[in-house]
């Protein structure tokens, strides 16, 4: 049993990894500075970041000692959050970017929410 639950936490991870490269794709595409690195070829980690405006940072990492996801403005932690909620969070911003909204208009609705 403990077997096939690592193996499903490693897939997981992986999925996680994948999907927030393309976002870091969407992203740039729309004009946002975003990145996501990956450590090694297994994926099994990644920082995610994007910066909404200036100095309003997003942080997003997940390895398989967690998923952390930490919001800063002018160099101030304003919200960091873990595990689901930090996942959570994430579909939030994904889905902002899935219904086209204006660059102007993300680092507000994101805040608003926190």
């Amino acid at each position: 049993m403990f077997l096939r639950l690592a193996e499903q936490h490693r897939q997981y991870v992986q999925d996680l990894v994948m999907n927030l490269q393309a976002l870091a794709i969407v992203l740039e595409r729309r004009g946002y500075p975003a990145s996501c690195y990956t450590c090694g070829g297994q994926m099994s980690s990644a920082s995610f970041m994007v910066s909404l405006a200036d100095n309003h940072l997003i942080r997003f990492l997940v390895s398989d000692y967690g998923i952390t996801w930490t919001e800063m403005r002018d160099d101030r932690e304003l919200m960091k959050l873990e595990g689901a909620e930090a996942i959570s969070q994430l579909q939030e911003l994904a889905n902002l970017v899935k219904n086209s909204i204006s660059p102007s208009d993300l680092p507000k609705l994101i805040t608003k929410r926190a």
